[in-house]
């Protein structure tokens, strides 16, 4: 199955004795500076994508790294999955612990009252609790939902900008990969690290801490035209087990199967990014694939959604995938299913949809991602109103809601020809300008952005398919997610009363499907650079006082670094035969 063109991101009290042990863990910790089974890869590369990458590699040391691990198909710089013989052995989603990184804001009321994994009263106020499994009285990880709750209480403390970015895929060990390349050095082996821009900026307070992402159920047996939950898996139950996966990312247990869901004795299940998405921006558990739905078939009302109806909050979503994927439509929308595309992005632009015919929702007023030239004729899994044509966002939905037609958003979108940046700039700033909502879609072949690579280029080597290849005008016609973060901002700064954001780096999860490193360094990159423009915006607004900007992944893959040093060697620069010579 191919992420880049189905749906990629298929994703306390202690005891009294442990008290001051478990807080100064937490403090040091703080302050530093449906799984599904593998699948063994074999790639068959395309002799053009050979060729291709031979012209490119002797100036690109990361790309000739990757593309010696998929042509040996040996650890050259580490394996994914569980086999450390293999280059790739395992290419889904996994239950490591993801780092969360806050801006504007500390956790210190998160450590005040410690992790709900440690308190099994607070634990049961969550869908599915497993006491035997789930409790750890030192527990000094939080859960996902947290996040949710996180944003509620800075709401109520008074904060009127909140922006969450959500690296999706991306673990702990990808944002070291990604510092020790950009970096050209080993800088830190646990902690929050150092080298990216969310590990070292200081400009305001923050903190660092861990989350376990894990689902309540592996899946669901759901009726889309009915918007029903017709059953829930039984067999697995939420939480993380540090006896089986490790206490930190730093401190994992190797090879275990755990991590991936194949530890039966601790079948925690291994989230997908519905219902990670869910747990970020409802606060609630549920069964992979929901949108915003609980295990009982309810809707859960997303904050933004909340702060947009209670408070007159504008509500914003950014992505470099598909804007009705899974992680942006649960910033705002209800599904019983992340695979009903065009319905989603009916709610999310406020049009009926299958969860909402008759009182469809007032739709968010920033909608900047991809998807755009997408075409199927038949999507049984959409239900029996799918729309042949494109399958993200259909075009009479578009039409439907642009001002030119009578609707509500002033609509961009990539042309022939027309520099995605600036038209996207202009149209940005004519929303400001006049108060208007902003739609914006833009894309290449498989619904994404343009695949930017660790050195900055956008020439993605062969992975566990062919290389991606992209025209001067792919480049030029679309925007990058840093240009569409500021432009959001700029629509959405003109709120009276406040905003909410999401920023979405969705090609880290596609990249590390596919098991490219190179990629996944430059998704991890496009990220940085997005979030640079949102502390640079809050500067130059002066509203650190009233922002709070949280940068979290909602799930982690399996990537172990068995030769960080190539990496590094890479981010230095090295040539191939120095770097083979290593």
């Amino acid at each position: 199955m191919n992420p880049r063109q189905v749906d990629a991101d298929r994703r306390f009290f202690p005891a009294p004795g442990l008290v001051m042990a478990s807080l100064a863990a937490l403090v040091s910790l703080a302050c530093p500076a449906s799984a599904a089974k593998p699948v063994p890869v074999a790639p068959a590369k395309s002799e053009a994508a050979k060729s291709e990458g031979q012209t490119h590699d002797k100036g690109d040391p990361m790309r000739w790294l990757q593309q010696q691990s998929v042509d040996t198909q040996s650890p050259v710089y580490g394996h994914w999955g569980l086999d450390a013989t293999k280059y790739s052995s395992w290419n889904e989603h996994s239950n490591r612990l993801v780092p969360v990184y806050t801006f504007g804001l500390t956790l210190s009321d998160w450590r005040d009252r410690g992790s709900l994994y440690a308190d099994a009263e607070r634990l049961k106020t969550l869908e599915r609790s497993s006491e035997t499994s789930s409790i750890n009285p030192t527990a000094m990880y939080f859960d996902q939902t947290d996040v949710c709750q996180l944003q509620r209480a800075a709401v109520d403390a008074g904060y009127s900008n909140i922006i969450l970015l959500v690296l999706d895929g991306m673990d702990w060990q990808t944002a070291r990969a990604a510092a020790i390349y950009k970096t050209g050095r080993i800088a830190f082996e646990s902690g929050r690290g150092t080298g990216l821009a969310f590990q070292d900026d200081r400009r305001t307070q923050t903190d660092f801490g861990l989350l376990s992402t894990s689902a309540a159920a592996g899946s669901a047996k759901t009726d889309v035209d009915a918007q029903r939950v017709l059953s829930v898996s039984e067999q697995s139950s939420f939480g993380y087990d540090v006896r089986l996966g490790g206490r930190t990312p730093w401190n994992e247990r190797n090879g275990s199967g755990y991590l991936i869901g194949a530890d039966l004795s601790r079948p925690h299940t291994v989230t997908d990014s519905a219902a990670s998405g869910t747990g970020l921006c409802s606060g609630i558990k549920t069964y992979n694939g929901s949108i915003n739905v609980a295990l009982d078939g309810t809707q859960a009302v997303p904050l933004a959604r909340e702060l947009q109806r209670d408070q007159d909050f504008m509500v914003g979503v950014v992505t470099n995938v598909p804007v009705s994927h899974a992680t942006p439509a649960a910033a705002y929308a209800n599904n019983v299913s992340r695979k009903d595309y065009q319905d989603l992005a009916r709610d999310l632009i406020g049009l009926p949809s299958a969860a909402h015919r008759n009182d469809p929702l007032p739709g968010i007023d920033v909608l900047l991602g991809a998807g755009w030239g997408e075409h199927k004729d038949e999507d049984e899994l959409q239900g029996s109103n799918f729309a042949t044509g494109n399958r993200y966002l259909h075009e009479d939905d578009l039409r439907a809601v642009d001002l030119r037609n009578g609707g509500r958003y002033r609509v961009v979108q990539r042309a022939a020809g027309k520099s995605g940046r600036q038209s996207l700039r202009r149209a940005a700033q004519a929303a400001a300008d006049n108060q208007e909502r902003l739609l914006g879609l833009f894309g290449t072949k498989g619904g994404h952005l343009p695949y930017a690579t660790a050195d900055g280029g956008y020439n993605p080597a062969a992975d566990v398919w062919d290389a991606e290849i992209y025209s001067a005008a792919d480049i030029d016609e679309n925007p990058t997610l840093a240009e569409m973060t500021e432009a959001a901002l700029l629509v959405l700064e003109q709120s009276i009363d406040g905003f909410w954001l999401m920023i979405e780096v969705g090609d880290v999860d596609w990249a590390n499907h596919a098991n490219n490193l190179d990629n996944s360094i430059g998704a991890v990159f496009s990220g940085e650079a997005a979030f640079v423009k949102v502390m640079d915006w809050v500067d130059e607004n002066n509203a650190w006082d009233h922002t709070a900007v949280i940068v979290t992944a909602d799930h982690g893959h399996y990537l172990v670094l068995d030769h960080p040093e190539v990496i590094a060697a890479a981010g230095r620069g090295k040539t191939a035969k120095e770097l083979a010579e290593k």
